[in-house]
């Protein structure tokens, strides 16, 4: 096993946001009845170039969780990610003028698939919402842990 640095920036395309009145509801609390899916695309260490997906639940206060999430990388390897936080109003003064919202909440890596096998880590996002485009922008950085590759 070897703990390298984990780091990704992504834009995340909101595809639903609203009651969880989807197939199979995951969203049953009355406080977390809010559901949000987000796909989109990005880049990172170690991952490369990989595509995102995203299903949580949420309130009306901002607070989310019971995310289930995962980054599939170009040569198919899957990376499962969960967070849970709030989303707040504004920006915070090392952000863009144009952001609208913005959330800073720890991120667990638990395992995947082929190189992501076993995998473990965590790290903090540092996302936000912007009044320049519809999508949500994601930087994260940690640790991952995992089998350590043959070069």
């Amino acid at each position: 096993m070897v703990t390298l640095p984990f780091e990704l920036n992504a834009l995340g395309n909101y595809v639903y946001m609203g009651p969880d009145t989807l197939p199979e509801p995951k969203c049953a609390d009355p406080l977390s009845a809010w559901r949000v899916i987000v796909d989109g695309n990005g880049s990172g260490t170690p991952m490369g170039e990989f595509t995102m997906h995203a299903d949580f639940c949420g309130d009306e206060q901002g607070n989310y969780g019971n995310t289930y999430g995962y980054l599939l990388t170009a040569g198919g390897d899957t990376l499962f990610i969960s967070s849970t936080g709030q989303v707040f109003e504004g920006k915070l003064d090392d952000h863009p003028a144009f952001v609208t919202s913005y959330w800073k909440d720890p991120v667990i890596i638990s395992g995947g698939s082929g190189i992501f096998e076993g995998a473990t880590g965590s790290g903090i996002t540092d996302d936000y919402n912007s009044s320049e485009d519809p999508y949500s922008h994601h930087h994260w950085k940690g640790t991952i842990t995992m089998m350590k590759q043959e070069l």
